[in-house]
């Protein structure tokens, strides 16, 4: 049934981004987006595809609430992020997590683990899939979680 969903979820993205994706030009608003929950991510964060098709590359522009965390994930592509507004806490495996303010900006090479955290207020930010988008959660070992095991609330 899950699974179902994320798929459905999915396809509803696929759908918006097939009328922008292809080589043509684009050149809107915020208030054109259509903003959407993300299969297998966190509630409290949601995208709209900007340019291109999730199953390919893809650019989103994602919101997330004050103090939403993306766990400790990694994608099979690589990946680019721009913060807009608010403060992004990136952690990448191994680093000094550091706060991203507007402007800021972080990549990910394929299968880097990291997480991101919305400090203090909702955040904004560009995300870049140079392929097709996709997030493995991992634990502290580095081992691939299901998506339902690393989302669930912590006691």
């Amino acid at each position: 049934m899950k699974i179902g969903l994320m798929i459905l979820a999915l396809l509803s993205l696929i759908a918006t981004a097939l009328a922008q994706s292809g080589d043509m030009d684009v050149v809107q608003n915020l208030a054109a987006d259509k903003f959407q929950k993300v299969p297998g991510a966190p509630e409290c964060l949601t995208a709209a595809v900007e340019q291109g098709d999730p199953s390919k590359a893809v650019v989103f522009l994602l919101k997330a609430t004050a103090g939403c965390s993306v766990p400790w994930h990694y994608h099979t592509a690589n990946e680019q992020m721009m913060l807009v507004s608010g403060t992004g806490r990136v952690e990448m495996k191994d680093a000094k997590p550091v706060d991203l303010h507007a402007g800021g900006f972080a990549y990910a090479p394929a299968k880097h683990v990291h997480k991101f955290t919305c400090v203090g207020r909702p955040c904004e930010f560009f995300l870049s899939s140079d392929a097709a988008f996709d997030i493995h959660y991992v634990d502290e070992s580095g081992s691939e979680i299901p998506p339902e095991k690393a989302l669930a609330k912590k006691k």
